[in-house]
């Protein structure tokens, strides 16, 4: 009975700390108010990296070269492509006089640096304001640069977008993979609300070449095969500087991962670049997710003992209820309201699957981009 009280106890903080995460971080983003922001018009370069992608550029390119916005360029850069991607590249190098190619040979003091390749294309780009994407992405409108541009001011130089996936019908890895992207986002938007932001997505990231410079590029972290999106906002963003665009026109759609190999090694790229984060962001997102897998494994345990259930299922539905109406309103904000009937399940599934990701990380190295 003793074991069971403490249980009991430390499921009723748990499900506090759930609580104040939802109602005092994550509703910041969720009830926010959408603000109208007027078009700037600024020269943009957009800026995309490529790696043995010819189908997805030559499937994907129209869409940002055919966007509604005055003066943009489009800096591709090929990293050493094995395929056609090159070939792919001049032929629209041909038809466009608004693209720039970067042709990045293998250099042994950076093989396989995926930041190596975009430095150089950072430096050939003609604007000040620099617009990312990657090649399996493709803008979900014609007004994406004229979205993302619009949140740049003399003190915001980082801009914030979502990078969502493409939506397969039937598909539980897809539902998996979205719910984990559309939780992330909510982390990353709200922490930037209260003042700490601390991630982007390379999807759908923009931000001045003067903020690059300024923090000497990737050179912090270039030792690092991942993280030249995350790390480098972790390292430069703050809440003076850093803007939100989450315009449904502001969005990206990404070709998400068919198995779940594939997509269990990319998540382990991702998880390992996170302990690079400044402290105060891994007590914050290591406290969640503690508290997310101690929530599940108590109610679990405290159900099959019958142990107080009364209270037990009231602090359930109530945890459950906050977070349903924190997400489905972030859902519908971020175009993603299929989900949210599977929360529970995907919240669970997604929670053992980020601790068997941890645990492999660490026995295992992580191989470079592509």
């Amino acid at each position: 009975m003793i074991v069971l009280d403490i249980l009991f106890y430390t499921f009723i903080i748990t499900v506090f700390i759930q609580l104040l995460f939802y109602a005092f971080i994550y509703s910041r983003f969720a009830f926010g108010k959408s603000q109208n922001y007027k078009q700037k018009n600024i020269p943009v370069s957009v800026i995309v990296c490529a790696k043995n992608e010819a189908d997805n550029l030559e499937k994907f390119l129209p869409s940002i070269l055919h966007q509604d916005y005055p003066e943009f360029e489009v800096v591709l850069i090929n990293d050493g492509s094995r395929d056609h991607s090159l070939d792919i590249i001049k032929s629209f190098e041909a038809k466009y006089n608004n693209i720039k190619v970067v042709n990045v040979k293998p250099v042994e003091a950076f093989w396989g640096s995926k930041k190596y390749a975009l430095t150089l294309g950072i430096k050939a780009a003609s604007h000040n304001f620099l617009l990312f994407t990657d090649a399996d992405c493709k803008p979900v409108s014609k007004h994406w640069i004229k979205q993302m541009s619009s949140r740049f001011t003399n003190t915001k130089t980082l801009v914030l977008g979502y990078g969502a996936y493409k939506k397969i019908k039937g598909s539980f890895l897809n539902k998996l993979i979205r719910f984990e992207t559309l939780l992330t986002a909510i982390q990353y938007f709200s922490y930037t609300k209260i003042g700490l932001p601390y991630m982007a997505v390379g999807r759908n990231l923009a931000y001045r070449k003067e903020e690059f410079f300024k923090a000497r590029g990737f050179m912090n972290h270039m030792d690092i095969k991942s993280g030249d999106d995350d790390l480098f906002v972790n390292q430069v963003a703050s809440a003076k500087n850093t803007a939100l665009c989450f315009s449904k026109d502001s969005f990206t759609e990404s070709l998400p991962e068919t198995s779940f190999r594939n997509w269990f090694q990319q998540k382990k790229r991702h998880v390992s670049t996170s302990k690079h984060y400044k402290t105060i962001h891994k007590l914050l997102l290591g406290l969640f997710y503690l508290s997310q897998l101690l929530f599940w494994i108590l109610s679990i345990v405290l159900f099959l003992f019958l142990f107080q259930w009364k209270l037990v299922l009231a602090l359930f539905v109530i945890r459950l209820l906050t977070a349903y109406v924190v997400l489905g309103k972030s859902s519908k904000t971020l175009n993603e309201q299929d989900l949210i009937i599977f929360f529970p399940f995907l919240e669970l599934f997604l929670i053992v699957s980020q601790l068997f990701i941890f645990i492999s990380n660490l026995s295992s190295k992580h191989s470079r981009w592509k």
